[in-house]
């Protein structure tokens, strides 16, 4: 029997060799984006949680001086969020290009903020440092989305399972070589691994890529798309619920690490230890969220999360040190990336399928809103105490679920 009959219509057996490499293909591309998503938080997360601190002691900054480090990398993460969406939707066959290139750049601006000698020169560099990172999830997301569409909540929530496991080994392998490194060293010794890492998931990611020219075919096209999901109520009230999370989020993340290490007076092991045992709770929670809200409704899990999320950064300005501050950490962090990917999903679906990388822009882009929150937090803290940015962020976090209750979210 000749390859050609065996690959006929009449041959199962060959179209079943064609599905399972399809198959293969589909997994292999969103494992790796997964993979990749978690060596990008490995990143982000030692770099906040151990190595910010310390450049804050390392240059001699005062809080406001450090807030507006934060500050910088919101403007960028916002600008490079926006120009990854509309690069995804338009050339929507090269996000594996796209995914490299946002690694690379991370390795990069890793380099240069180890060599930056003084606040000026670091506030410019964390500019970079906020571009490359925020390139990432719009393709990531979408990839996902277009080769999962039967379980886009629970998929997207694995994304964000790969954020917590970054989480988890970023502070913890922070702190493990800055006992041998000094904070310049540790960035400086990042920019191998992430170049490494871009060129890894750039290849595996090209099977099963989208085909050329699946993406919008102009800018007037674009345009006019992006006009119709502006008016689409469900959507922009997701992405205004987004922004004021991120006001009331950036001031509370900004300054649980610089309180458990100034204010308490912590070493960098403890300080890992705390905000590794938020990330575990969310590796946890992520896949649960993903398949309840598949199951039950994004809304279902939306409302519950934030008013939790709300009443947690709250208790962080009351907590006694010890053991009930830490399980206010670790319970925060069970919500903190959950609930992120669910809003995604929940704005995928609002969209029905259209404009994906551009949906998930919005959705990481309203985070621009709070670009400036935790400058004001340091202003607050500088005046009245640390304690006083958690109520600031905790009072912000009381509008997002007050506005969910506001639309219906459609079914999955």
């Amino acid at each position: 029997m000749s390859g050609a009959a065996q690959g006929s219509p009449e041959h199962p057996a060959g179209s079943a060799g064609v599905w399972r490499k399809l198959g293969e293909q589909r997994f292999q591309g969103a494992a790796a984006i997964v993979v990749g998503h978690a060596v990008k938080h490995v990143y982000n997360g030692g770099m906040r949680t151990i190595v910010m601190p310390q450049i804050k002691i390392g240059l001699d900054l005062n809080r406001a001086q450090f807030g507006s480090l934060a500050t910088a990398q919101s403007v960028t993460n916002a600008l490079s969020t926006f120009s990854a969406g509309f690069l995804g939707d338009r050339f929507s066959h090269r996000a594996s290009a796209m995914l490299g290139v946002s690694l690379g750049t991370m390795g990069v601006s890793m380099l240069l903020a180890g060599i930056a000698p003084n606040y000026l020169a670091m506030l410019a560099v964390m500019l970079l440092v906020g571009a490359g990172p925020a390139f990432f999830h719009p393709p990531a997301i979408s990839e996902l989305s277009r080769r999962y569409p039967e379980r886009r909540g629970f998929v997207v929530s694995l994304h964000g399972l790969g954020a917590n496991f970054g989480e988890v080994l970023g502070p913890l392998a922070a702190a493990g070589l800055i006992m041998f490194l000094t904070w310049r060293g540790v960035l400086q010794a990042g920019f191998a691994p992430a170049i490494v890492a871009g060129v890894l998931i750039w290849s595996l990611t090209r099977a099963g890529a989208a085909p050329r020219g699946s993406g919008v075919s102009s800018l007037s096209e674009y345009m006019k798309s992006v006009g119709a999901l502006l008016h689409n109520r469900v959507v922009m009230v997701l992405v205004l619920a987004t922004a004021l999370r991120g006001i009331g989020e950036s001031a509370v993340g900004t300054y649980v690490p610089l309180y458990l290490v100034e204010d308490l007076e912590m070493d960098e092991i403890k300080v890992a230890l705390f905000l590794s045992g938020a990330q575990l709770a969310g590796i946890f929670s992520q896949p649960a969220m993903g398949y309840l809200s598949d199951k039950y409704g994004r809304r279902a899990v939306l409302l519950p999360g934030t008013s939790a999320l709300c009443l947690l950064s709250l208790a962080l300005s009351v907590a006694d040190p010890g053991f009930q501050l830490a399980m206010v950490i670790v319970a925060k962090g069970a919500f903190t990336f959950s609930l992120h990917h669910i809003f995604i999903a929940a704005a995928l679906d609002s969209a029905r399928g259209h404009l994906q990388s551009t949906v998930v822009a919005l959705i990481y882009g309203a985070g621009f809103v709070g670009t400036f929150s935790p400058y004001v937090a340091g202003l607050i803290a500088d005046e009245y105490g640390i304690h006083s940015a958690f109520v600031y962020g905790g009072s912000v976090l009381i509008l997002p679920p007050l506005l969910l209750l506001m639309v219906k979210i459609p079914r999955p």
